[in-house]
């Protein structure tokens, strides 16, 4: 697994959502863990880890206040 997590606030990605935060989530809960795929007695646990970390990311995306981008006027 040697992807990067990408960014997931505008202007990086303007229509990241639910699948998103799920597929980064799931990705950070493989790294830490060092599993790609949970044995069955961990699969519980893991699923867990994923939906609190991707409902957190939901609510920082929701939370976050960012700067208000200034669109340039190009002048003739």
């Amino acid at each position: 697994m040697c992807r990067s997590i990408k960014t997931l606030r505008p202007p990086y990605t303007d229509d990241a959502g639910e699948s998103e935060y799920h597929a980064a989530a799931l990705q950070y809960v493989r790294k830490v863990s060092g599993f790609r795929a949970p044995s069955a007695k961990n699969q519980a646990v893991f699923d867990e880890a994923v939906e609190r970390i991707a409902a957190a990311t939901a609510e920082l995306m929701a939370d976050l206040q960012l700067p208000k981008t200034h669109s340039h006027a190009v002048t003739p």
